[in-house]
């Protein structure tokens, strides 16, 4: 565990160890994991929002030779295709994982029911917001394929978010990433961008607590 916080927290250097060592295969490495955070379900705790911050702050550095446009276009296919993949793992199975006594160890029945909670209150929009959102992002494909969503309207709504999703963190990482303020204080960036992106789920979640007490 103190290995992965450390990843998170230092996710700058970590990258520049992968490009070093992997050149060109970096692309596909950064693609697999962000692929495998959604389409894998019992991944919900891998660094999304800050690795895509972090790959484009290295891609405007000459020094690394790294195309921002290739990150943009993977990062683009990489949610779309793994949320599609885990979208119809919740169709085929739905709950029943939580039941399993391996896949219950990560996909956790409240989890779920935070997420179609986020469903009920926000709509078919939810399914973009959530790409906003670290865990929930994960399992609202799952939810929405167990709940009978239409594929043809979930994937408008995931495209979407998608798109909104790189453009923000891509944008952010390639334009600020280098400034010396971020790059002497990036890991407090990061712990800010993922407190930022648990905001939301937080705030539902106190917000549940305190209406069940009621």
């Amino acid at each position: 565990m103190s290995q992965f916080i450390d990843f998170i927290l230092h996710i700058d250097s970590h990258l520049v160890s992968i490009v070093n060592n992997f050149g060109n295969w970096t692309y596909l490495i950064l693609f697999l994991i962000i692929f495998i955070e959604t389409g894998a379900v019992i991944l919900p705790f891998l660094p999304g929002d800050s690795l895509l911050f972090a790959a484009s702050a290295l891609a405007a550095n000459p020094e690394y030779h790294l195309n921002i446009w290739i990150f943009v276009t993977l990062f683009l296919i990489a949610p779309i295709a793994g949320d599609s993949l885990n979208f119809f793992i919740g169709k085929k199975v739905g709950k029943k994982l939580t039941k399993n006594s391996f896949f219950g160890k990560f996909i956790k029945e409240d989890d779920l029911n935070r997420t179609e909670a986020f469903f009920e209150k926000h709509g078919g929009i939810a399914i973009s917001l959530a790409r906003f959102i670290p865990i929930i992002r994960t399992f609202a494909p799952f939810v929405a394929g167990g709940s009978g969503v239409k594929y043809s309207k979930f994937i408008r709504y995931n495209v979407c978010g998608a798109i909104a999703w790189v453009t923000l963190c891509c944008g952010g990482g390639f334009f600020f990433g280098n400034f010396p303020f971020v790059k002497q204080h990036f890991s407090m960036i990061v712990i800010g961008i993922i407190v930022v992106s648990l905001l939301p789920a937080i705030f539902s979640a106190v917000k549940a607590k305190l209406n069940s007490k009621k």
